[in-house]
């Protein structure tokens, strides 16, 4: 099969993910092989690809937002047959033994592991996964609309709860890609009222069209201070900007795996009246499940920009200009 491979981490731009013949994998007993219908482009792939994440596995295929169909399985592997159509995601296995999994905080494991990143992901014509790791698909959604639900609606939808919105609350949304469009969904069909900061004209432009209350730039003020707030972007220029806009009480969730440094904060002006800064790490599967079940509820609808799997390069180049809203999928054309 052929498959993209990472070679060696660098700029997107300088060719480093590769094109390459491996064998259809074969899967652990307990696993599926999935066969490749579309894979989402996140931006953690772009910081797998570029080094911002340390390298988990030597040559490793990114994509871990994967609807695909099942054309094998392990031994162990129960209640899935040839021609299921299943999803893959960020959150590939974990110990299911260790304190964190046992109090239902899966994606704290310390012995987790991640597609795109300790396993092959997407980017390629057949992948691996563990059965009980393996999403069932709601029927209504076509393949292209499922996959960034599968790692930018699922994360959004986490980052959503860790910021504590109250019913009816102002959300501030800092970046406005694959995962924060699906989140102003989630938010707006719940009440909320939710204002957009980015740095893209098209991006402002998607908000306004999805009911967003304002869009403005990235280091601007929102017309009234928010109750909650997520950042999207891999800014940490933004933590504090985000701070300060936030009421009294307020949260804020940096929901990336990649933040760049972030400035001294100030303590009366940032983090005084119990203003809080969380953090947003990967997901449990109940998580996705919840998500993909009001995903169905609320007729989410991601934007998507399609691209030939044979041109992932270019999906990650546009990506990192930021040259769409919504988000990027690559449908499998190598089969």
């Amino acid at each position: 099969m052929r498959a993209w491979s990472v070679v060696r981490p660098g700029m997107v731009e300088a060719g480093l993910l590769q094109l390459v013949e491996r064998p259809v994998p074969v899967p652990g007993a307990d696993e599926l092989l999935v066969r490749v219908r579309a894979c989402g482009v996140c931006r953690t792939d772009l910081h797998v690809t570029e080094g911002d994440l340390p390298v988990h596995r030597a040559g490793v295929t990114p994509g871990h937002e994967v609807v695909g169909e099942v054309a094998g399985a392990g031994g162990a592997v129960t209640g899935f047959a040839v021609g299921d159509r299943v999803g893959v995601a960020w959150l590939r296995r974990t110990d299911g033994t260790c304190g964190y999994c046992l109090r239902d905080a899966e994606n704290l494991c310390p012995h987790s592991e991640y597609t795109g990143w300790d396993a092959d992901g997407g980017y390629a014509e057949y992948t691996t996964v563990p059965a009980g790791f393996a999403y069932r698909l709601p029927d209504g959604l076509d393949d292209l609309a499922l996959a960034p639900l599968l790692c930018a609606g699922i994360i959004g939808y986490r980052a959503l709860r860790r910021a504590s919105l109250p019913p009816g609350g102002r959300l501030g949304l800092y970046g406005f890609g694959g995962s924060a469009h699906l989140c102003a969904q989630v938010a707006l069909a719940e009440g909320a009222r939710v204002h957009v900061l980015t740095r893209g004209a098209e991006a402002r432009r998607l908000a306004l069209e999805l009911g967003a209350d304002s869009a403005r730039d990235a280091y601007e003020v929102p017309p009234e201070p928010l109750d909650s707030a997520i950042l999207f972007a891999p800014v940490g220029d933004l933590v504090p900007v985000a701070l300060r806009a936030l009421d009294r009480g307020g949260v804020l969730a940096v929901a990336g795996i990649h933040l760049s440094d972030v400035p001294p904060l100030n303590y009366e002006r940032e983090l005084f009246y119990e203003r809080e800064l969380r953090s947003v790490t990967s997901n449990t599967r109940a998580d996705g499940r919840e998500f993909l079940a009001l995903a169905e509820r609320y007729d989410l609808r991601a934007t998507t920009h399609a691209y030939p799997l044979s041109e992932a390069p270019k999906a990650l180049r546009d990506l990192k200009e930021g040259r769409f809203g919504g988000a990027a999928v690559l449908v499998n054309d190598l089969s």
